[in-house]
C-alpha cells in the first residue's frame, strides 16, 4: 500500500504543545514543503529538536520567526539573530547540547536506551542538573534520550513503502529522528516503486514511516 499522501492529510496532524524532531543541518536536509505544513497548521508552543535553528528565512528558522516554538534543543543557535533575540528576552527557551551528544541523545531514544555517557561538558556549564557517573576512575555525564511526537525528515529517493535514500550531507540527523519518533512524515525528492532501490542504499526502513510527501518540480 502506498503511503504517498497530499498536504491536505497532514493538516490535522500538528497539534499544539508537541515535540517534533526536524532534519537538515543549516536547511540542508530539511523537508522546506513540510515546514510550510506545520507553519499553516498554526500549532504552537512546539518544543523542537534539531541540529540547529537555521537562519531567519529557512527551515526551523521559519518557525521560530511565526512564534510557534517555545522550545529549542539543538546544538547551537549563532546562524539566526531572532533565536538568540528570543532567548535573550525570556520567550523562547532553549537547551544547548554538544552536536555529538545531542544526536547521540536521539539514537538513544529510537533504540530504547536510558540513556548515554559521555565525557563532553564534564567540569563546565553542560553538567549543570546533570548526574555525573564515574567509570574507571573516570568521570562521565548522564545525558538522557530524546523522542519526540512526530518526525519531519527529507528524503532523496523514496519508495512508496517509505524506504528511504538520502543523497551526501542531506542524511545527517535525518535518520536517527526517523527511529526516534512515534510518527514519521518523509518529504521525497522522488518518488520510485517498491523493489526499485538498492536495497544496500536504504538508511530508512519504510516500516518506521507513516506518510510521505513527494516534492512539487
Amino acid at each position: 500500500m502506498s503511503k504517498v499522501v497530499s498536504l491536505e492529510t497532514l493538516k490535522d496532524l500538528f497539534k499544539d504543545d508537541m515535540t517534533i524532531m526536524i532534519g537538515g543541518f543549516l536547511g540542508c536536509g530539511t523537508g522546506e514543503i513540510l515546514i510550510d505544513s506545520l507553519i499553516e497548521s498554526g500549532a504552537k508552543n512546539l518544543t523542537i529538536i534539531g541540529n540547529d535553528t537555521s537562519f531567519v528565512d529557512k527551515g526551523i528558522g521559519r518557525l521560530i520567526v511565526n512564534n510557534q516554538v517555545k522550545k529549542v534543543i539543538a546544538s547551537h543557535i549563532g546562524t539566526n539573530a531572532e533565536t538568540g533575540r528570543l532567548m535573550n528576552e525570556g520567550k523562547l527557551e532553549v537547551e544547548l547540547s554538544p552536536q555529538g551528544t545531542l544526536i547521540e541523545r536521539v539514537r538513544a531514544g529510537g533504540f530504547g536506551l536510558g540513556g548515554i555517557l559521555t565525557p563532553t561538558g564534564v567540569g563546565t556549564l553542560v553538567e549543570e542538573n546533570k548526574e555525573k557517573i564515574t567509570v574507571n576512575d573516570k568521570e562521565y555525564l548522564l545525558e538522557l534520550p530524546l523522542r519526540a511526537d512526530i518526525a519531519l525528515v527529507k528524503g532523496s529517493l523514496v519508495d512508496t513503502f517509505g524506504n528511504t535514500v538520502y543523497k551526501g550531507t542531506t542524511k545527517n540527523f535525518n535518520p536517527m529522528i526517523a527511529m526516534a519518533s512515534d510518527l514519521v512524515i518523509v518529504e521525497a525528492e522522488e518518488v520510485v516503486e517498491v523493489g526499485s532501490l538498492n536495497k544496500e542504499m536504504i538508511m530508512t526502513p519504510g516500516v518506521v514511516v507513516d506518510y510521505i510527501i513527494k516534492e512539487a518540480k
